[in-house]
């Protein structure tokens, strides 16, 4: 819904990639903004004033704005790591734009700005989820981390929603490329593209935010119920399952782009065959 009003209400030039990127901005801001005071009426009336959580001795006492702060500090921390996601991923800005110089004295430098770039990406969200865990368990314990996570979730609608942005433009244009409708056309869904690449980030920002949360939150439910409140690493067996979960991600990303990769290569294939094919009824 916010994408169709903005996209009224906002003018976008056609010759300038900054306005939808504008645009798609203030939708997550705006939308952040409107989930705030919604969320506090939301804990004021689906929540009592005051009630325990936890088991004996480690009994909680939380009041229903213990835990709109808790949603708030995730809501808020997520637009954060939105929009330092969209700063070091959009070519708008200075980051990219200095990572695009490096290109021009070879693949090393480059490589080198890109690692670093990356690297320095990951300052401020680590630094807003760090915020946010530590407001929330001093509020509510790890049912306030579990809160942050959800608040960081709940304008995912609208990234997703702009995430759409990126395919379909790029799907879009490869159709207009093939049936030689005009290269204007191509140029609008290029900047369209080029945009959904930033929010597309943003999305992935807004996920791993709330997974390192979530994750957080599981570890202590995990913890809770088998009253197990000292990890030692030391311990072969504590140390292979550590080495083991570590790999996991690995293992499954692995898992994943050889899949994609797959799909691809028949894709490329059919592809191939039908141009082919169209070669000889011709």
């Amino acid at each position: 819904m916010l994408t169709t009003v903005f996209a009224h209400i906002m003018k976008i030039d056609d010759n300038s990639n900054d306005d939808v990127e504008y645009v798609i901005r203030m939708q997550l801001i705006i939308s952040t903004v409107l989930m705030t005071p919604t969320l506090f009426l939301i804990c004021y009336i689906a929540l009592p004033y005051e009630f325990n959580i936890g088991n004996s001795p480690d009994i909680i006492t939380v009041r229903y704005y213990y835990c709109f702060f808790s949603i708030v500090s995730g809501l808020w921390s997520g637009l954060i790591i939105g929009l330092s996601t969209d700063y070091y991923t959009s070519y708008s800005h200075s980051p990219v734009l200095e990572l695009v110089e490096s290109c021009n004295t070879g693949p090393a430098t480059n490589l080198i700005s890109g690692f670093a770039l990356g690297f320095t990406s990951t300052i401020i969200p680590s630094l807003c989820i760090a915020f946010t865990i530590y407001i929330a368990y001093d509020l509510a314990g790890m049912y306030g981390i579990a809160l942050g996570a959800l608040g960081m979730l709940s304008t995912l609608c609208i990234g997703l929603t702009v995430d759409g942005y990126g395919p379909i433009s790029d799907n879009a244009g490869g159709i207009t490329e093939m049936a030689i409708i005009g290269e204007d056309v191509r140029e609008r869904t290029d900047k369209l593209d080029a945009a959904g690449n930033t929010t597309a980030a943003i999305g992935k920002g807004f996920a791993i935010g709330s997974a390192a949360l979530v994750s957080l939150a599981l570890f202590g439910a995990f913890v809770t119920r088998s009253h197990l409140m000292i990890v030692d690493i030391i311990s072969p067996l504590e140390f292979c399952g550590l080495l083991i979960g570590a790999m996991l991600p690995y293992s499954f990303s692995s898992m994943t782009m050889k899949s994609v990769g797959t799909a691809a290569n028949m894709m490329v294939i059919e592809v191939r065959r039908q141009l082919a094919q169209i070669r000889k009824v011709k």
